[in-house]
């Protein structure tokens, strides 16, 4: 995970297993990248059920071993919104992700 910081204490070995959940997600659900400011980027996934469990889970597993991120899911009109914001310091991360995001889903319109 070359966007992980220092910070995260998901155990190495884990880490490509993690980002390959990612990767999936990015790749079967993303259709949108917003960069709303440096440290705050809005994805947006496909509506449904099962997308929305699969982000939730994502996110919450994330946030236990990264706590410095802060998700937000919000359903809408245009899908599923995951807001993903982190402290200044962390942009890097935040960059990282979205270069990820993109590279995995080639349908994104950002």
């Amino acid at each position: 995970m070359e966007w992980a910081p220092a910070e995260c204490t998901l155990p190495t070995e884990e880490r490509p297993l993690r980002v390959a959940e990612f990767d999936e997600l990015f790749a079967s659900a993303l259709r949108g990248l917003e960069r709303v400011g440096p440290a705050h980027l809005r994805l947006t996934l496909d509506d449904g059920a099962e997308v929305e469990r699969t982000a939730r889970d994502l996110t919450a597993r994330e946030t236990g071993c990264c706590s410095f991120f802060a998700f937000a899911l919000t359903p809408g009109g245009d899908g599923l919104a995951l807001d993903i914001e982190v402290p200044a310091v962390h942009a890097k991360v935040l960059d990282g992700l979205a270069v990820r995001a993109i590279k995995m889903a080639p349908r994104v319109a950002s």
